[in-house]
């Protein structure tokens, strides 16, 4: 290999080395946490995204304006919509363009649909993925995305490493030479730190007794065995939770052994880990499509559908049939994270209802099922009803005894 390879790769890992120590430094001067009931408006932006996103914001928008409309008929409440797309972003060479990102922060919360992150060989520029420059510009350090399968006794909390890990660098590898390509990843004490707390703070408010961590400490010994060892110290400040850990690929195979998979509660986890494993947690739910998450950090917070923009169904003119429930799931999350938590809970109760136990109406992706419209209506119905909590508390009750 040529000297002049290596010195172009080293130069180009101290800049990165340099990003990061600078990242590490802003770090330590947290900014206060958003108190909403202090607030005399919420402003919450809608960022529809690519492709299907249009077709699911509109109908999560429209029930976050059925469920809202005395706050927002109030002022209490404002919506802004912010427009995000994948031609927005290639135009100007950035991942989130500039005025965007001034609008984002003009807002307290965000409701975002998916956005489409080039591929090699795609149309578009190397541009990194707008949700990971979301989080990175908002510090939003937690995804936090729950699980709830009660027919099958799951009851699971995942809290994912947000800014750091093999994501946060994804973009800025190195191909040192034709035959070699390097990437890296990035845990640092702070950014570990506040995750696994937000994860034992959960767990001891929520009556959960055992929380998981995962890794790969045993191969990858540097990033994760620090990701490690920072939650062995702080498990110490929470006895009454009890601590385990588990390692990445027998955590995979373990979520789908029937017998294994009810004792896991809380897990916190790396970036990369966190994408696999809750993205295979969704599916006992239902799929991707029925699944949202949170993004959190002190001042700003972002939920979003967890699943990909599908261009496909677009193209296939299908897109009013893509499923709006992990959005819809994820304005659900957002309610109660402003403080709407009455709210929050019948709409999670009405999604339960119509996803889980009744399934009068079911989505396909295709003309065989019902439209994105068509479900929507029909949640909305189904929130109305003056016995929703009823009829969920009657559906628990079988679905828990069955799970037996």
């Amino acid at each position: 290999m040529a000297n002049k390879d290596i010195e172009k790769a080293q130069e180009l890992f101290g800049k990165v080395l340099e990003q990061q120590l600078a990242r590490v430094e802003k770090m330590k001067t947290s900014e206060q946490r958003t108190d909403y009931s202090k607030l005399d408006k919420i402003i919450v932006g809608i960022i529809p995204g690519d492709g299907i996103g249009d077709f699911i914001a509109k109908e999560s928008k429209s029930v976050l304006s059925h469920i809202l409309k005395d706050e927002l008929e109030s002022g209490k409440i404002e919506f802004r919509d912010i427009s995000m797309t994948i031609e927005e972003r290639a135009k100007v060479g950035k991942p989130i363009p500039d005025d965007t990102l001034a609008a984002i922060k003009q807002c307290h919360v965000t409701l975002k649909g998916p956005t489409t992150t080039p591929r090699k060989g795609d149309p578009w520029p190397n541009i990194e993925s707008a949700n990971v420059a979301m989080r990175k510009e908002l510090d939003l350090y937690c995804n936090f995305r729950p699980v709830k399968v009660p027919q099958q006794g799951i009851d699971w909390a995942f809290f994912r490493e947000n800014t750091e890990g093999a994501y946060a660098l994804g973009s800025q590898g190195i191909n040192v030479t034709d035959d070699i390509a390097i990437d890296f990843a990035v845990t640092t004490t702070r950014g570990s730190e506040r995750l696994i707390k937000m994860a034992f703070e959960y767990a001891k408010k929520n009556g959960r007794n055992k929380l998981t961590i995962v890794t790969k400490a045993n191969v990858v010994k540097t990033t994760d065995g620090k990701f490690l060892a920072i939650a062995q110290e702080i498990a110490k400040g929470y006895p009454e939770v009890e601590m385990d850990d588990w390692y990445i690929d027998i955590m995979t195979a373990k979520l789908v052994d029937a017998k294994r998979r009810t004792s896991f509660q809380v897990m916190a986890l790396p970036n990369l880990y966190g994408d696999i494993l809750t993205d295979e947690a969704a599916e006992f739910q239902g799929g991707v499509g029925t699944a949202g998450s949170a993004n959190l950090g002190d001042k700003y917070s972002m939920f979003e559908a967890i699943h990909g923009s599908a261009p496909r169904m677009v193209d296939e003119g299908r897109a009013q049939y893509a499923d709006p429930c992990s959005m819809i799931r994820a304005a659900g999350l957002l309610l109660n994270h402003i403080g709407y938590l009455k709210q929050g809970k019948n709409l999670e109760m009405a999604l339960d209802v119509c996803g889980q136990f009744e399934k009068k109406m079911q989505m396909t992706g295709r003309d065989t099922g019902v439209t994105g419209s068509e479900y929507t209506k029909y949640l909305l119905e189904t929130m109305a009803d003056a016995k929703l909590q009823e009829r969920w508390d009657g559906y628990q009750k079988e679905a828990v005894a069955s799970a037996k």
